[in-house]
C-alpha cells in the first residue's frame, strides 16, 4: 500500500530534502550533548566507572520498547494537518525539550538516571517516525540522498554542541565552577540551549515539509484487520520480526556488532580522555578534569565535522563502490581510529583518531538505512524502523548490564582500552559486513 496518490513518488529538490531532515539537527543537538556529558555528570553526582554501563540502561530500554509501538502507531495515523509520521516528531521534541531543561538539575544520581529515562524515551519518539518518513516520501533513487542528508544534519548538529561548553565559557564569560547540585554552569546551560534548539528544529521540519496522504482510503481498515488495540500491536510487532526480510537479517548482524562499539565510545572516551591523558579526577584536579572533558568534546565535534563534510560525498561513493563496501570500508576506518586512542602521545593526535570515526559515523547513520528501505514493505516502513532499532539498542543492554563487571575485573577500570576494545568491534562489524550483506536486494 502506497502511501502517496501517484503511482510515482515526485522527485524531490535539494531544499524540500533539506525541509524534510532539519529535525535531526535538533534531535542531534540535544542526543549529541547528553553523549558527550552524561557520563561525567554521573561522575560529578559521585558514580565510579563501573556504575556508569548500568546508568546508561535507559537508552536503550527505552529504545526496545517505544521504537517499535512509535512505528506501529505511525503506520496507522493520518492527521489531515500534521500527517503521519509529524505529529510524533512534535510530542517528542516538546516533552524531550523539557527534559533537557531539568537534566542538569539533577541532585543525586537517582534522579539524573530517572530523567534520562525520559529524556531518551521522548528523542525516541520523535527519532523513529523521522527515518520512515525519508523513506516514505523518496523514492529508492533519492533514497541515499535523504539519508546522508540526515547524517549530514546529525554531524553538523553534533560538531556545534560538542564545542558549546568549552565556547560558552571562552565567548560569553560562563564558569566552569559547580552549581549547588554539583554540575558546571556551563554544562547546565548547554543543555538549556539544546532544550531550545531540539524544538525549534523539529517545528521547522513541521511547518515545511509535507506528507502524502495514503492513496487507499480504506488503507486504515485493511491494517486494523492486521491486528487492533494493544494485543494486536504487539501481535503485529512480533509477527513482522518472525518474518522479517533476509536482507534486514543480514543488517541486524552488522549492527549488533557496530553499536556496542559507539556504546563503548560514548560511555568512556570523554572521561578517560580527562582521567588518563589529562590526569585529572572529579575531586582533588576537577578543572583539570573539566578541561579534560572539554577538549574530548571538542575533538568529537571535530568527529562530527568530519561527518558532516564526509555525508555530501556519500553518494558519490556508493555510486563507484556500491553500498555494502561503501559501509565496510567507512567502518574499518572508524575501527582504526578508535583503537588508535589507546596510543596518542599527544592530546592534539585525537583528532586524527577521532576524524577516522567521524567517517565510519557517517555511514552508520545512512547506508544500512538505505539497504534497508528497499527491501521493507511500504506499508510497514515505520514498525519494520522501529525493529531496526533492536539490534542496535540489544547490544547496548548486554553492554550496559555486563560491561561494568568486565570493566573492573578484567579491563580494571581503564577506560581508553574499553574504547579500543569498542575499535575491535567495528572491525569485526565490517568483516561481517563484507561477508553476509547483499549488494542488491
Amino acid at each position: 500500500m502506497s502511501t502517496n496518490p501517484k503511482a510515482v513518488l515526485p522527485k524531490l529538490s535539494f531544499w524540500q530534502i533539506w525541509n524534510m531532515c532539519f529535525g535531526f539537527f535538533g534531535i542531534q543537538f540535544g542526543w549529541s550533548l547528553q553523549m558527550g556529558n552524561m557520563s561525567a555528570i554521573y561522575e560529578y553526582l559521585g558514580a565510579s566507572p563501573e556504575q556508569i554501563p548500568g546508568l546508561w540502561l535507559a537508552a536503550p530500554m527505552t529504545g526496545l520498547i517505544v521504537q517499535p509501538i512509535i512505528g506501529y502507531m505511525s503506520d496507522r495515523t493520518w492527521h489531515p494537518k500534521l500527517g503521519r509520521r509529524r505529529p510524533y516528531f512534535l510530542v517528542g521534541a516538546i516533552l524531550s525539550s523539557l527534559a533537557l531543561f531539568i537534566m542538569p538539575n539533577s541532585s543525586a544520581i537517582w534522579m539524573a538516571a530517572g530523567v534520562l529515562w525520559i529524556l531518551d524515551s521522548s528523542i525516541n519518539i520523535s527519532m523513529e517516525p523521522f527515518r520512515a518518513f525519508v523513506a516514505d516520501n523518496l523514492d529508492k533513487k533519492q533514497q541515499p540522498m535523504g539519508f546522508a542528508m540526515q547524517s549530514m544534519f546529525i554531524g553538523l548538529a553534533s560538531f556545534v554542541a560538542g564545542y558549546l561548553p568549552q565556547k560558552l565559557v571562552q565567548w560569553f564569560g560562563v564558569s566552569r565552577d559547580k552549581t549547588a547540585g554539583g554540575i558546571p554552569e556551563n554544562i547546565m546551560y548547554s543543555f538549556y540551549i539544546g532544550g531550545a534548539v531540539f524544538l525549534l528544529a523539529v517545528l521547522y521540519t513541521v511547518i515545511k515539509s509535507k506528507e502524502y496522504p495514503p492513496a487507499d482510503p480504506d488503507w486504515k481498515n485493511k491494517l486494523d484487520a492486521e491486528g487492533k488495540g494493544f494485543m494486536g500491536g504487539v501481535k503485529e510487532i512480533f509477527s513482522s520480526v518472525t518474518n522479517m526480510p533476509d536482507q534486514m537479517k543480514r543488517l541486524a548482524l552488522v549492527n549488533f556488532l557496530t553499536w556496542p562499539g559507539l556504546f563503548l565510545m560514548w560511555f568512556y572516551y570523554s572521561t578517560g580522555v580527562a582521567s588518563d591523558i589529562f590526569g585529572g579526577n572529579t575531586t582533588t584536579s576537577s578543572d583539570v578534569y573539566t578541561q579534560g572533558l572539554e577538549y574530548a568534546n571538542t575533538t568529537s565535534a571535530i568527529l562530527n565535522l568530519v561527518t558532516f563534510g564526509f555525508s555530501f560525498t556519500l553518494p558519490f561513493w556508493v555510486n563507484k563502490l556500491g553500498k555494502k563496501y561503501t559501509h565496510t570500508i567507512c567502518l574499518l576506518l572508524g575501527g582504526a581510529g578508535l583503537i588508535s586512542v589507546n596510543y596518542v602521545t599527544e592530546p592534539s593526535y585525537l583528532y586524527l583518531s577521532m576524524g577516522l570515526v567521524g567517517i565510519a559515523w557517517a555511514s552508520i547513520l545512512s547506508m544500512p538505512y538505505s539497504m534497508l528501505a528497499g527491501c521493507i514493505p511500504p506499508h510497514k516502513m515505520g514498525i519494520y524502523m522501529g525493529i531496526f532499532n533492536f539490534f542496535i539498542v540489544l547490544p547496548e543492554i548486554i553492554a550496559s548490564l555486563f560491561f561494568g563487571n568486565v570493566m573492573e575485573t578484567v579491563l580494571h577500570n581503564d577506560r581508553l582500552l574499553a574504547v579500543q576494545v569498542g575499535g575491535g568491534l567495528l572491525i569485526a562489524a565490517a568483516i561481517v559486513c563484507a561477508i553476509v550483506v547483499k549488494e542488491n536486494e
